[in-house]
Order: C-alpha cells, then structure tokens, then sequence
C-alpha cells in the first residue's frame, strides 16, 4: 500500500510540475503581446526587404493589437541586423524578416557571427518571388536561346549587373553562366541607380532583378523580359517563360521572404505569429501589392515549411558557390 501511495503522489508531483513549466507559456501567448514589438529589417530603408516589411508591419499591429516597429540595422549584407536578432531575448518581442540571401550570406562569409540554422526559430514563409532576366532593348535577342547563341559568339565579352558580390542576382547571373554554359562579365554596383542607369544606356547588357525593380521599365518598352526563374510562372507577368521553359533545363532560384525570431522564442507564440501571417498575406489588399507591385507570390506558411526551405537552399547554395569559387571578396 506504501509503494502504491509513493507512485500515486510521485505521478501527482510529476503532473504538477509539467504543468508549472508549461503553463506560463501558453499564459505568455495567450497574452502576447503586451508591448510592442520590434521588427527588425536588416538593410537600409526603401530596399528591397524594407518595402515588404514596412507592408506587413502595421498589418500585425492591427492584427496583435500591440505595434510592429521596424527597425533598420543595416550593414554587412544583412549580417548585422541578423545577429542583433540572434542575440536578443527570446521573449516574442524581437522578430526579424530576411530575404532568400539570409541562406547564401553562410557559404559566401565563413564566419558568420550567427549560426543560420540553430540561432533562428522559423516563423512563416512569406512569400516567394521570381527574378527577371532583363536586356537592353537595344540587345539584338529576343529569346533566352538567342542570348545564349549570342553569348558563346562573344565569350568573355557581354556583362551583367548586379548589387554587388554575392547579391541573389549576382549568383541568379552565374548559375545561368553555369546551366548554360557561357561567360558573362560580372559588373558589380553598389547602387541601384547607376545599375539601372548603365542597363538602360546599354552599358551593360543584362541584369536579373526583382519584377518589383524593373516592372515598369519592361511594361514601357524600355527593357526586354526574357525569361522567369522560378519553377513556375510569375503571376505579374504570366506571358513570360520560366528559364526552364526558356531552355535552361533544371535552371530555379527564388527570391523568398521570412519572418524569423531569436532561437528559443516559445512556440506558442512563434505559432501564433505564423497563423496570423498566414492570414495577412491572403488579405486582399496586401495580396494585390505583394503580387502587382512588389512581383511576389503569397505564402504564408507553417514555421516546419520555412525550415525545410532554410535546409535545402543552405545546401543549394553551398554547393554552387563552392563549384564557381565565389567569396564575398571575389
């Protein structure tokens, strides 16, 4: 009878303080949040991944009842603003949005301040979106095969922009280089402005850029669309071929958006911002921009979807800048 009251009553303490640890997570989430929280952008204002937050920023405001603040820490490609997240408190009150370069910056910088993987709690994937090989409309081609007859007629000769050294469209330009066998010139700029300025007066032949970026210009006539580079058709254009449809066969970069939070944020509220970022991009409104003015896609997605995506485009990444021999110095 002893031994069976000892088991009972160690049952009993055991439950009980199961319920100690865990119930003051989901008191924490079912209150969360109660002040406001910050969102981190880690590149200057106006860029490309400031516009989308600064979207989904007073969204969530409206959604948690608590303000969503952006807060630009620039620098470093990125890496600066990442590792204030990793470094914060893992409380809910630091979230960090970062774009598909997040899982390049590991291959292209051997030591990361950060661990891409293990400082990170995933939240939701955002959304994806295609990068558009553009030419000067002056370029005597029409079609990405006839880009590719004319660039192994001048090997070595034709360029491409970019943003710089390790930029998503740098490495979009080089595995093109790669599929197809070819030789473009790398022409990095370390300003929008004068990369669009050079396209446009024939300077440079090509760039791969957000539909965002270059939308306009290609609807005015100013720039030729060739081709898409994700695996299916960008909404915003759906006239135009993906590059694997285009002739570059297993040819697929995304430029993607997520919301990350500092490892060891509870799940209940890492959840809990998933299942209302899943409802903000739905949303009509928000949908319209990301798709019409932005080029991307919806996603909204299970913090499990987002780590699949960080894992496989980690390795992706790794192996192509490995094979080309591409540093943040090259």
């Amino acid at each position: 009878m002893y031994v069976r009251k000892c088991s009972v009553a160690t049952r009993l303490a055991f439950v009980s303080a199961f319920i100690g640890l865990i119930a003051p997570q989901f008191s924490s989430a079912q209150s969360y949040p109660q002040r406001p929280v910050r969102f981190i952008v880690p590149f200057a204002p106006g860029g490309g991944t400031d516009v989308p937050a600064r979207l989904l920023a007073p969204k969530l405001t409206d959604a948690m009842g608590q303000q969503f603040l952006v807060d630009n820490r620039a620098g470093a490609n990125g890496i600066v603003g990442t590792d204030v997240t990793a470094k914060a408190v893992p409380d809910g009150y630091t979230v960090l949005i970062v774009p598909s370069g997040h899982t390049i910056n590991a291959s292209l910088y051997p030591k990361l301040p950060y661990d891409t993987v293990k400082d990170f709690a995933s939240i939701s994937l955002i959304a994806n979106g295609a990068y558009i090989l553009v030419t000067n409309s002056a370029l005597p081609v029409k079609s990405v095969s006839e880009l590719i007859a004319l660039a192994k007629s001048k090997p070595g000769v034709m360029q491409f922009g970019s943003g710089g050294v390790g930029n998503a469209n740098h490495l979009a330009a080089e595995l093109f280089n790669l599929k197809a066998g070819i030789q473009l010139v790398h022409v990095p700029y370390k300003g929008g402005g004068p990369l669009m300025n050079d396209l446009l007066g024939g300077h440079i032949s090509m760039l791969f850029a957000t539909i965002g970026t270059v939308g306009a210009q290609v609807h005015a006539g100013k720039l030729r669309a060739l081709a898409v580079t994700t695996a299916t058709r960008a909404s915003a254009f759906p006239d135009i071929p993906t590059m694997a449809e285009a002739g570059v066969p297993g040819y697929e970069v995304s430029g993607w958006y997520a919301l990350l939070a500092p490892a060891g944020t509870p799940a209940p509220i890492v959840n809990r911002l998933s299942d209302e970022m899943a409802k903000i991009v739905v949303a009509p409104d928000v949908r319209d921009k990301l798709i019409n003015q932005l080029g991307l896609e919806p996603v909204g997605s299970k913090p499990a979807v987002l780590d699949a995506v960080i894992r496989t485009e980690l390795k992706k990444w790794e192996e192509i800048i490995r094979k080309l021999g591409i540093t943040a110095e090259s």
